[in-house]
């Protein structure tokens, strides 16, 4: 069974590695892809699809958002917290 939610990725609960993943995004950035999600799924997608997306697709994910990988991403957030 799939349930289908209204409302905004920067308020979705994930879970697992996904929590992992998304807590080295922007609020710019997940609006970014909330877009582009919206665009490939019109008829939405699952807590589940949303959820594994993030948790093992996240080198798309990074390359939407004009990085090379996802590593790009969180090594950007660490030489951050460095300064």
């Amino acid at each position: 069974m799939k349930l289908y939610n209204e409302g905004s990725i920067s308020n979705f609960d994930f879970w697992s590695g996904a929590k992992d993943k998304v807590k080295y995004l922007t609020e710019d950035e997940m609006s970014t892809i909330e877009g582009i999600l919206e665009e490939l799924y019109p008829d939405g997608m699952s807590e589940t699809e949303l959820n594994d997306l993030f948790w093992f697709e996240d080198d798309l994910i990074a390359e939407w958002l004009g990085h090379e990988d996802f590593e790009a991403i969180m090594n950007r957030n660490d030489n951050e917290d460095e300064d």
